[in-house]
């Protein structure tokens, strides 16, 4: 059974959401980090490369899947920043 166009836009938008909820929850371990309470640098190290190599595919296929580029993009600069932040 193929989606219809609605059903892919709304599917779509869901992904987005999850994953950028996702992303944003390294929030917390960075204030933790900061305080002193260190985490594993390699899990949000690991999502801050496979999110970059997300968004390059995303953006540079012949037809621009906006939707997994805008998912993965929050992922880079906070993964990095946990990364930093725990060692």
């Amino acid at each position: 059974m193929l989606l219809t166009d609605r059903q892919t836009r709304i599917l779509a938008t869901i992904g987005t959401l999850t994953a950028v909820s996702m992303y944003v929850s390294y929030i917390p371990q960075i204030q933790m980090n900061l305080a002193g309470h260190k985490g594993s640098a390699l899990q949000p190290l690991c999502a801050a490369i496979n999110c970059t190599l997300w968004v390059i595919y995303a953006l540079f296929k012949p037809q621009r899947d906006i939707p997994v580029a805008l998912a993965n993009a929050p992922g880079i600069p906070l993964g990095i920043i946990a990364c930093l932040t725990a060692l």
